[in-house]
């Protein structure tokens, strides 16, 4: 059909696949937040934003996701640190946007509860990865 020009590793090649399906699911909540506009879906103001939070930071880290992947086969990185470049951004969307969304479950919630730390652990695992590429890059 066409001759690709860009070449993923096997494992690279299976993590974007399962990433793209994640996308389904960023959709289904793109659909949630519709119903939270319309008044459909009864919620503090708190969780209205840490429910657009959630969305916003699964879209924006599954793109970022897809690019560390490409970036990641770039770095020549092997083993433990190649699966930490490879891993640890897709971990960090499913971390950081399931924290929001957690963190805001309940009734009448107008703090967050302990699941915030998941956004905490998210937030660790993008700076690894991110800081691993950067390094991997640098020194390729």
């Amino acid at each position: 059909m066409f001759e690709s020009t860009l070449a993923l590793s096997d494992a690279s090649r299976i993590i974007a696949g399962v990433v793209l399906l994640t996308i389904v699911t960023i959709e289904f909540g793109g659909t949630f937040l519709l119903r939270i506009a319309a008044g459909k879906v009864p919620l503090t103001d708190f969780q209205k934003a840490f429910s657009r939070a959630g969305h916003a930071h699964a879209g924006v880290l599954v793109i970022l996701s897809l690019v560390t992947l490409i970036l990641a086969d770039a770095t020549g990185l092997e083993g433990l640190w190649g699966w930490v470049g490879r891993i640890a951004v897709p971990a960090a969307a499913v971390l950081m946007s399931g924290g929001f969304f957690a963190a805001m479950a309940g009734a009448g919630r107008t703090v967050p509860n302990r699941s915030i730390a998941l956004v905490y652990a998210g937030a660790a695992s993008l700076a690894l990865g991110v800081v691993t590429l950067g390094i991997g890059l640098l020194t390729a």
